[in-house]
């Protein structure tokens, strides 16, 4: 006899970011959570503590948006402002200072749409207008110059629509077109050279939809669906069936990948993956902390299918991966060394996926045998959740019955059984 279900706290996790050694997500309640690194302050929780390799909670409710750069962290809220925290030596927060800070602060306070991190941060406002801040050595602002600043500076007036950033800076416009600006050592810019420039310069001229910067590479995607990329390609990053120790292996040009059916992209420091329509997640390049995530610790330079459905959002950091089903849960794999994907291990790489928050689930139970009564819920990964039963809730009188930890993914089961006599009512609610 399965007994009533009903919705539990648990929320499905909504949207990822990989940073250089950190890991942020937010989940359907709209609050954020992060782990990994935190050595400048980039996890936000106000601590000076190293690292975690556990998911702590950072921001209750509101966050829209995330993005987890070298040392820091940008996010923005429902009210579309924008917020930082973490590394900020050359001014990466906007602030007006170069002081780090391991809480989150304010630095615009409304109209913000689109955020990008890397060791400098970049932003769209409402009106389409681009505006950047911090590290510049490549000319990656592309505001003419090479240097540093610490306040938010516009760019571009309007017509901006997508951004991303590594040591250098992409841009889509309202038509499509494609721009670029910064570091080309590689021909990660794709202009035909390999010459830095401080100044937007368009690289492909319509039929953009997406884009995402690696460290010295690029993918984007055309709205026919094809996948193209360019830049640095000695791991295999580029997917062209090229790479390995010689150098040259690399192109400043875009070449297309996959011809069809590519839906989204994300560049890692020498990796990259892709979701086609169907949910399958594919990946190439660099994968020697198992970041690709097919069982091997071998590179390779053709895609090669990792997850063949229910994949709905990806992200890449500098050697690690982490991805979204379906479901809400929360899946991860590469290097670990600083708790980023979040296990509660320290060090122990993965190559294969592992999933580190359940199944958006619902508290269910199941009457077994001899009256006893099992609950299950997903919560926390390795948090402490006590079973508490009263026999009225006029007023209610909570006693706990049990506790217990919840599991690698945030599964945990109660069993008791209730006295058939009394009307019980029970509650499961989070502990110390």
């Amino acid at each position: 006899m399965l007994l009533q279900t009903i919705t539990s706290g648990a929320q499905p996790v909504t949207k990822v970011a990989g940073g250089y050694y950190h890991s942020l997500f937010i989940k359907g309640d709209g609050s954020l959570w992060g782990m990994g690194a935190n050595g400048a302050g980039e996890l936000g929780d106000g601590t000076s503590n190293f690292r975690t390799n556990l998911p702590e909670q950072i921001v209750v409710s509101n966050v829209t948006a995330i993005a987890a750069g070298f040392e820091h962290s940008l996010f923005l809220k429902s009210d579309g402002s924008l917020w930082g925290m973490g590394y900020n030596s050359s001014g990466e927060l906007g602030d007006g200072t170069y002081n780090s800070t391991n809480l989150p602060e304010q630095i615009v306070a409304s109209n913000v749409t689109a955020i990008a991190a890397e060791a400098h941060s970049l932003f769209l406002k409402s009106d389409g207008s681009l505006w950047a801040m911090g590290w510049n050595e490549y000319g990656q602002l592309g505001d003419g110059t090479y240097s540093d600043t610490n306040r938010p500076e516009m760019i571009l007036a309007s017509n901006v629509t997508a951004i991303s950033g590594y040591y250098h800076s992409l841009f889509l416009k309202s038509d499509g077109s494609l721009w670029a600006m910064g570091w080309n050592e590689y021909g990660q810019l794709g202009d035909g050279t390999y010459t830095n420039t401080n100044r937007p310069e368009m690289i492909v001229a319509s039929n953009v939809t997406a884009i995402s910067a690696g460290c010295c590479h690029n993918l984007f995607l055309k709205s026919d669906g094809s996948l193209w990329a360019m830049g640095w390609n000695q791991c295999g990053q580029l997917g062209d069936g090229f790479g390995g120790s010689n150098t040259s292996n690399k192109t400043n040009s875009p070449e297309q990948i996959v011809a069809s059916g590519v839906t989204a992209i994300a560049a890692g420091g020498y990796h990259s993956l892709f979701l086609k329509s169907d949910g399958s997640l594919w990946a190439m390049g660099n994968n020697g902390y198992g970041q690709l995530g097919d069982g091997t610790y071998n590179n390779t330079n053709l895609p090669e299918q990792i997850v063949a459905g229910g994949v709905t959002a990806i992200a890449a950091g500098y050697y690690h991966s982490l991805f979204l089903k379906s479901d809400g849960s929360l899946w991860v794999m590469g290097y670990d060394n600083y708790g980023q994907l979040g296990n509660g291990a320290y060090g122990n790489t993965t190559n294969r996926p592992e999933q580190i928050l359940a199944a958006y689930n619902q508290i269910s139970g199941r009457l077994l045998s001899g009256g006893s009564v099992r609950l299950s819920f997903v919560g926390i990964a390795r948090a402490n959740y006590a079973l508490d039963r009263s026999f009225s809730l006029a007023p209610p009188n909570w006693m706990t019955q049990l506790t217990n930890p919840a599991g690698s993914v945030g599964a945990l089961v109660f069993t008791n059984t209730p006295d058939p006599t009394t009307n019980n009512f029970w509650r499961i609610r989070a502990v110390q």
